[in-house]
């Protein structure tokens, strides 16, 4: 009998709890959320770039998981390959900026990062699906692509893209970027 009335009570307060946490505005950012807020806005801003982009990039990259070096050896949150790294310090102007910043320091390498995305964005003229394509594969194999008519840019015709890991990655990134302007109302 105590068994029939334990049961009796746990399923409205398991019920109450679901309703409780769907009807909460925000229950979603459970499962989408974003962390360095404040840095990806901050750089975002800066260089105007979409910071939900930069967040959907971080999160397919390392899931918000910063001092990771990968196989290849990308560094950092947003796996920055270290050529491209020295490059981008040198063309974005960042001499107090080292590879070991881009590796353990979120903040440094949110804002190589950033900065790299636009610059990719205005090498794809304009184009945010072969920037998302350039950041993978690189935006010489990105040009090569487009030029040879094999994908044309598009996120339609992403299933073109030569590379099933670049291709992989937009399809991705574009699902994150969605996802974060669904769940969130601002950045």
């Amino acid at each position: 009998m105590i068994w029939l009335k334990k049961k009796r009570v746990l399923l409205p307060v398991l019920l109450s709890f679901i309703a409780v946490l769907f009807l909460s505005s925000h229950w979603m950012t459970w499962l989408y959320p974003i962390y360095y807020k404040d840095q990806i806005r901050e750089h975002a801003s800066y260089y105007e770039v979409d910071p939900f982009l930069v967040a959907s990039i971080i999160r397919v990259e390392t899931n918000y998981k910063p001092g990771k070096e990968s196989k290849r050896g990308a560094l950092g949150i947003m796996q920055l390959m270290p050529d491209t790294a020295n490059w981008a310090m040198e063309m974005a102007k960042l001499p107090a900026v080292t590879l070991d910043d881009v590796k353990h320091e979120a903040s440094a390498n949110i804002q190589l990062g950033t900065w790299y995305i636009k610059k990719l964005h205005e090498e794809m003229d304009g184009n945010p699906i072969a920037a998302i394509a350039a950041y993978n594969a690189g935006p010489g194999n990105v040009r090569s692509w487009i030029k040879k008519g094999l994908w044309d840019g598009s996120y339609e015709d992403v299933r073109n893209i030569p590379i099933g890991e670049t291709r992989h990655y937009v399809q991705r990134v574009i699902y994150y970027y969605n996802q974060y302007n669904d769940v969130y109302d601002h950045f």
